[in-house]
Order: structure tokens, then sequence, then C-alpha cells
């Protein structure tokens, strides 16, 4: 099959690329920026912004299935900017399925939709979507994930993936975020450590692939939790990723209800001074860290075939090995 991923120069892209490539599949790459190392494997090169409608459009020329996995990450920021490219950029990739008719589309999600602020600990695709949302990434992603969800049908067969907390060598988000932040004395447990369940980056890819091979009527319409199998005391894996960097453990500990506030009083600050980048801390991402984060992931595994192929002390190695 030919297949078109949006944001093919990105972590996840890039590795639901090279899936696709060691599979046999043609795949066409749209992202932002230049990057000719996609080109190098064989991979037709689009540059584009996924906002920019007609270039979306005509990217989806040709193509069987979408992997619409761009998006504007992160846990500050203007809201229109996350949703110009979270929204706008999502409904620009389904009008370019209907454009050219695009039977398949599986889009890249998050369980932040789903998350009010408290504690899930097994939940399941039942969750509600979130009341309220303390920051626009999550906010947007959940508009968008709705948008795609309610253009499954005849024509265009559509899936949400909602891998949660994706790292492994590569990672240009959460594994460099926390090793600045230890770096600096940034760093600090908050509230009880509870579990969480993170995805390696193979096994992100990998039920992409699953997602796409398998849309059909039986999971078309749906949205699936991704995620190792192995909820862990959330710092148990943080203190992993830094040894694999050649870093002490994080020990100390702040309560969760400190750290909220500390949050909000560094977002008024940001906000007030028009600082740049994002606050050290916010009162979204001080509930993310405080919160217990796991899933039944039976869903996928019955109707993807989704079973981890790297567990997480193999990731730790391979991520201490690409460090060396």
């Amino acid at each position: 099959m030919k297949a078109l991923v949006t944001g093919g120069g990105g972590f996840l892209g890039g590795a639901i690329i090279d899936q696709l490539l060691a599979r046999g599949d043609q795949v066409r790459s749209f992202q932002r920026g230049d990057y000719p190392a996609l080109a190098a494997k064989g991979v037709e090169v689009v540059k584009g912004d996924v906002a920019d409608a007609a270039a979306v459009i005509a990217a989806c020329e040709g193509i069987d299935v979408v992997f619409h996995v761009a998006a504007k990450a992160g846990a500050w920021g203007p809201y229109a900017e996350y949703h110009r490219a979270n929204v706008g950029g999502t409904r620009n990739v389904l009008a370019g399925c209907r454009a050219h008719g695009v039977r398949k589309l599986v889009y890249t999600s998050s369980p932040s939709v789903v998350f009010g602020g408290g504690d899930m600990e097994g939940a399941d695709e039942s969750v509600p979507y979130a009341s309220h949302y303390e920051a626009p990434y999550p906010a947007t992603k959940a508009e968008a994930e709705r948008a795609v969800l309610a253009s499954n049908g005849p024509d265009l067969a559509t899936v949400a993936l909602r891998p949660h907390l994706i790292w492994g060598p590569g990672d240009t988000n959460i594994t460099p975020r926390l090793i600045a932040r230890a770096k600096a004395g940034r760093l600090r447990k908050i509230g009880a450590d509870k579990l969480v369940d993170a995805t390696y980056i193979d096994n992100a890819a990998h039920a992409h692939l699953l997602a796409a091979d398998r849309l059909g009527p039986e999971i078309a319409g749906k949205a699936y939790f991704i995620a190792n199998d192995e909820p862990m005391p959330a710092f148990d894996l943080v203190n992993g990723i830094l040894d694999a960097a050649g870093l002490p453990p994080v020990t100390s500990a702040v309560p969760l209800g400190l750290a909220y506030a500390i949050g909000g009083l560094l977002e008024g600050v940001h906000g007030l001074f028009n600082l740049p980048g994002e606050p050290v801390l916010t009162r979204w991402t001080a509930r993310e860290l405080g919160t217990a984060h796991w899933f039944d992931l039976g869903a996928a595994k019955r109707d993807l075939g989704y079973v981890p192929l790297v567990s997480t002390q193999e990731g730790l190695q391979r991520l201490k090995a690409s460090f060396t």
C-alpha cells in the first residue's frame, strides 16, 4: 500500500515510516522541515504545514492510508497556535482524504483527551472526554479526535490511537526535557509517585500499523489506548531514563498541591511578562506527574491484535546504548 505520514520527520512519524518501509510499503512523508535522511531511505518527501489546506489536500493524492501524526505538543503556549495545528490541521487531513478518495485514516491522539485531573487506574475507552482542560494541547487534541471519529463512514474508515508517554532512542520531547531539568536540579517527584504505563517508541509505531491493517467495520470509528502494559511508579521510569543517560536518580519530592500552586504561579508570571519558552512547571504537568495513569489495553489487544514488542527493561537498555 502507499501511505502518507504527516509529521514524518518527527519521533513517532519517523518510527512509523521505518516500520512501513521494512515491510515493503511505499511512503510519502509530509512535514515542515527538510529531512534528507528520509529521502535517502526512498521516502517521497513533501514539505509543508498541516495548517495549509491546499498543501495537505495535494499530499493525499494517490494515497491508500493516512497516518496523521503531526501535531503541536507541549504544556504551554497560545491556544490559537495549538488550534491551528491540531484542529485545523486535522480538518485539512480529513478534507484531503475526501478529495482523493483515501479509504483509511489512522489518527494519533492522546490519553490526555480524557484526563480530568484525577487518577486514571485501569481506565478503558468507556471513559468520557474530560469536561475541562487546563492546557491547550489536550483541549485541541480532544476536538481533533472527535472530528476524526465523527468522520468515519462508508467512504473513509477512521480510528484514533492514544499512546501514552512515548519514549525511547531519538525522543525529542520527554527524554531531553527530563535530562535538562535533572541537570539543572529542577526535577522532583510530585505527590505519592503513582503508577504510570508509558509506551516505548517501537510499540507505539507497531500499534499504528496494526490499526491500519485491521481498519474495517470492527474498529472503525473507535479510539484505543496504547501503552507498554507495565504499570510502574512514575519515577521508576524517570530514574531509569536518567540512569541510561548517566545521571543520578531523583529522590526528593514535593506534595501535589504545592506543585499545582507553583505551576499556577509560574503560568501567571509567564503570562504577565510574556516570557519566552514555557514555565518549568504548569498546573497541567503537575497533575500529570502527580496522578496515576495506566490503562486497560484489552480493547487494543482484542481488536488490533496489539502486543508490545519491546519491554520497558529492554527499552531502557536500548536507550542507554544510544547514549554511548
